[in-house]
């Protein structure tokens, strides 16, 4: 207990004098706290950036593991998606081809003749190349009954080439009192392209808008 007496008995205006025991209890004091403010304010610091530094090399190890596996899998999955493009391919194979689109065009305008139609407007507009297919949008009106625009599609559907016919901002509004309805608006029909078209549909598809091609001033 002499340790506590002494503290008891220091004399704060003349240091020098304390005891020895005292003076080893304060700079072993003073030297915990600058270690504990040093590890506060240093090494704390260091060791959150340690965690974080750990936590990231967690994720960069299993994004590792999920490229090497791709890797790994790489020559099966580039099979794969070659066929899936020969099938694509075939698909599309399937659809009218540039010979064939004036002709497919008419077999639509017979088509709807056929079905008791009124054709008002049938208007062909220019083609838009996409990277495999062109779209052909058509603008039309035509009048008729549910019965006569049912027998139309139905008919467009038999056409020996796959033909597909999408709507776009269509409106079906009746005409009478008879049961007679008008359908106008836009549709669109496709064709596969050949595949020099296709070449120049992705390199075109692929450069920047506004940029020229060679040749134009």
């Amino acid at each position: 207990m002499k340790l506590l007496n002494d503290l008891r008995n220091l004399d704060r205006n003349n240091i020098g004098g304390w005891p020895k025991s005292a003076k080893i209890f304060f700079t072993v004091l003073l030297f915990g706290l600058v270690g504990f403010f040093g590890w506060y304010l240093i090494i704390s610091d260091q060791q959150d950036n340690l965690n974080t530094l750990a936590g990231k090399e967690e994720q960069l190890k299993q994004e590792f593991s999920q490229k090497q596996a791709k890797a790994v899998n790489l020559e099966a999955l580039q099979q794969q998606l070659d066929e899936m493009q020969d099938m694509l391919r075939q698909l599309l194979r399937q659809l009218p081809s540039r010979t064939e689109m004036p002709e497919l065009l008419v077999d639509i305008s017979q088509t709807a003749l056929s079905a008791g139609l009124e054709t008002e407007l049938f208007q062909p507009g220019a083609e838009i190349p996409k990277d495999f297919y062109a779209e052909k949008p058509i603008q039309l009106r035509m009048v008729g009954n549910y019965h006569q625009f049912g027998t139309f599609i139905s008919g467009v559907a038999s056409l020996p080439r796959v033909v597909i016919l999408t709507l776009h901002d269509v409106s079906l509004t009746p005409k009478d009192k008879n049961g007679m309805l008008v359908l106008q608006g836009t549709v669109k029909t496709y064709r596969y392209l050949e595949d020099d078209e296709s070449a120049e549909a992705k390199a075109a598809n692929a450069r920047p808008a506004g940029a020229k091609t060679g040749g134009q001033k």
